[in-house]
């Protein structure tokens, strides 16, 4: 991948405790423009800790982190208004409506009225909220609340769109809306980045796929370099990757 991408990792260290050993260790990967990047790996591989230092929710020791050319360290702002973040727990205000909270996610952004309104239209289009969208939050079902999650991490037009485990637990219509909305994002140029355990869908719409195990960048690779180098699945590659570490 591009050494100069929407999002560059270097040499990623973080822990929880000091005198702890690292959750992640060295680190490193770039997501280019117009990708679709997942980050791969079991139950406690280091696939959340390594987003959540990405975004900047987590302090990390060592390493280097640039959202379009941004330090996440030293100009968090400037890098935070570069990509939206649906974290694996869909935090939203429950008490707001789905409309009051993609407004509310708008005004965070500086996003002005006509400019919401067209992009909420386009959300509509494909998440297909409909009419539910003016109801209270608390009121969703699991994937409704990952799809108000998604507008308003989207409503400002990020470049860079992370995703944490988005298809966990979504019923197959709401996980295909969610998939035809990241290749949409990709085709307007921008880039996704997202962790899963879902490796059909890795293997039919991301780019690039990044491995992580015990902490550590165990393989990275090109779909289409991938599909040239072996005749296996993609599921049982990573099984492959994942039984030697045990």
């Amino acid at each position: 991948m591009s050494d100069t991408g929407f999002l560059n990792v270097e040499g990623l260290c973080k822990r929880y405790s000091p005198g702890l050993p690292y959750a992640v260790s060295d680190i490193s990967f770039s997501c280019g423009q117009g990708q679709i990047v997942a980050i791969l790996g079991e139950n406690g591989a280091g696939k959340s800790t390594t987003i959540k230092a990405v975004t900047g929710i987590h302090p990390f020791e060592k390493g280097k982190v640039t959202v379009c050319g941004y330090d996440i360290k030293t100009q968090p702002v400037q890098a935070k208004k570069c990509f939206g973040y649906v974290p694996d727990n869909h935090a939203v205000f429950e008490k707001m409506t789905g409309t009051d909270y993609v407004n509310f996610m708008a005004d965070v952004y500086g996003v002005d009225e006509d400019t919401r309104k067209k992009r909420i239209g386009e959300f509509q289009d494909i998440l297909k909220l409909g009419d539910k969208i003016d109801n209270i939050i608390s009121s969703y079902s699991h994937g409704m609340k990952q799809k108000i999650s998604i507008m308003g991490a989207l409503i400002h037009n990020p470049k860079l769109l992370i995703l944490d485990e988005p298809m966990v637990g979504l019923d197959a219509q709401t996980a295909f809306a969610v998939k035809q909305y990241m290749l949409y994002h990709k085709e307007k140029g921008n880039t996704v980045v997202f962790s899963s355990h879902n490796l059909d869908t890795v293997e039919k719409i991301c780019d690039y796929c990044i491995i992580i195990s015990g902490g550590r960048k165990k393989d990275a690779f090109s779909m289409e370099e991938f599909k040239e180098k072996h005749s296996c699945s993609l599921e049982e590659y990573f099984l492959g990757i994942i039984s030697e570490q045990k």
